[in-house]
């Protein structure tokens, strides 16, 4: 499945299943994000998505329509009814990327039958997915030594089954 991204300007936007062969490419924007320096590091300290992570989920990534082999720009990981992943390259945040991941990410949920995505989200992220329409269910506590705040809980309703 792909889909052209229409709000983000200059060039179009791709979104396919990332492959194994994208994983070394999506640890390299996961590391990159500026939203896990300080105190949220720990959390990706060690952290990982391998060929295998990627073969085992639905795993979907932005790449430029133009030039694919620059790499994506953003990607995101549905691991049955949770979002796991979303991440988007600090270069193209606020451009409308984050929002193009979500329509998809709702859509593959849709179209595979589940009812409801769940989030425990990144708690500078929480506002992002509840202007997306996700809805707050609760509080993850802390899980240390790597989580040591606590986490929001969202819910995407997919309109589906």
């Amino acid at each position: 499945m792909s889909v052209a991204v229409a709000n983000v300007p200059s060039m179009p936007h791709d979104i396919r299943r990332a492959s194994g062969q994208d994983a070394a490419a999506l640890n390299a924007l996961l590391h990159a994000s500026s939203a896990y320096r300080g105190d949220y590091a720990s959390i990706l300290d060690g952290y990982e998505v391998t060929p295998e992570y990627v073969g085992r989920h639905q795993v979907f990534a932005a790449f430029p329509a133009v030039a694919p082999a620059t790499g994506p720009l953003g990607f995101y990981s549905l691991t049955g009814a949770e979002l796991d992943l979303l991440f988007v390259a600090d270069a193209v945040q606020g451009t409308g990327l984050g929002t193009a991941l979500i329509a998809h990410m709702l859509e593959t949920a849709r179209a595979k039958g589940i009812p409801s995505v769940r989030v425990v989200s990144h708690p500078p992220a929480a506002r992002f997915y509840e202007r997306m329409g996700a809805h707050r269910t609760g509080t993850v506590p802390p899980r240390p030594p790597k989580i040591r705040w606590e986490r929001p809980e969202l819910t995407f309703d997919t309109g589906g089954v």
